[in-house]
């Protein structure tokens, strides 16, 4: 994690190398120039392009100091709740720890938790659902790894879960309870459902994707970044699977400098892994065979194998369009809310 915090006396200062002390990930420190020194970078002047930098580029960033000088110094830069950092503010005695800004998404109330226990600190947490005691959709959602389909259809589960049980649909097995505030259920004005499908049960559906498919894909020499972006959405359509679900494409070495389709990796930042002919071979529970495809690349079947390389089974075999192949495979996938 990238993490700033600011300092603006030395009392704060001290304060601040406790937080550092407590989080093991790298903090980058900072305090105004004649403070500076013993760890602390200095604050530059003017300070708002500074400050405007660091909240862009990290995922944290802890303020010891009043809300009020917090708050001046992020209020230009915020914009989503889904790309801001996580914002944590810390009186200079270290007494309270309190979460400002990207409370669920961006983890800042379990790092006001965690500092506060640390520090032995009160936290300060005001998201509703936190007070409440009530399931946090989107918390659990990041900390599980999960994509949330929609930041309006949250906040509308968000809403609902303070008024009654919001139901929940599952493609996935669910080991142990359900949450407080959830039950199961596959109809309703607004739900949540777990899956890397695109339908919506729901009348307000929230779908929580898991980044749990890996994409295997095949094509001819030269082919264009546009053919590939063709078949792989179009195997996406037919099949109404949601492509923020693909976790990483796969393909034989052949095809490593393929700019085609290294282009579509990049551009839906997807990692991609290319296999030797003989790491194929390997893989085991696919359909298709080529007796041509064998001939060119030393393997029967290049899209499944790939696709199935570290991932437990096959989900959409092998379909050929305009000079690429593609198939899809689902690691082993269950959903647990301890």
């Amino acid at each position: 994690m990238k993490a700033a915090l600011f300092a603006y006396s030395r009392r704060g200062m001290e304060t601040g190398r406790k937080v550092c002390r407590a989080l093991t990930d790298e903090i980058s420190c900072y305090a105004p120039e004649r403070l500076a020194g013993e760890g602390y970078a200095p604050i530059p002047k003017p300070s708002r392009d500074f400050y405007g930098e660091k909240f862009r580029e990290s995922e944290l960033l802890v303020f010891v100091g009043s809300c009020g000088i917090a708050v001046r110094e992020i209020a230009p830069f915020v914009a989503s709740k889904t790309s801001d950092p996580a914002v944590v503010c810390l009186d200079e005695g270290g007494n309270f720890v309190i979460s400002l800004l990207s409370g669920h998404i961006g983890g800042a109330n379990a790092l006001t938790r965690r500092l506060a226990e640390a520090l032995g600190a009160t936290p300060v947490i005001t998201t509703a659902t936190d007070v409440n005691r009530k399931f946090s959709v989107d918390t659990w959602a990041t900390e599980k790894g999960y994509v949330l389909s929609d930041l309006k259809a949250a906040k509308a589960v968000s809403a609902a879960i303070l008024e009654g049980p919001v139901p929940l649909k599952s493609d996935f097995p669910i080991r142990g309870k359900l949450p407080p505030g959830v039950i199961a259920g596959e109809t309703g004005k607004v739900g949540i459902y777990l899956t890397w499908g695109t339908e919506e049960p729901f009348d307000v559906t929230l779908r929580l994707i898991p980044k749990a498919l890996h994409l295997g894909i095949g094509c001819r020499k030269g082919i264009s970044a546009q053919a590939v972006e063709n078949a792989v959405s179009a195997v996406l359509e037919d099949h109404k699977i949601d492509r923020r679900a693909i976790a990483r494409a796969a393909s034989i070495d052949l095809k490593a400098q393929e700019t085609g389709l290294l282009e579509v990796c990049e551009e839906n930042h997807w990692p991609v892994t290319f296999y030797t002919a003989d790491q194929l071979l390997a893989v085991e529970g696919t359909t298709a065979s080529s007796a041509f495809v064998r001939s060119v690349t030393g393997v029967d079947n290049v899209c499944e194998r790939a696709a199935l390389a570290g991932a437990e089974h096959l989900l959409i075999e092998k379909t050929a369009l305009g000079g690429v192949t593609v198939a899809l495979a689902a690691e082993h996938w269950e959903v647990d809310f301890g």
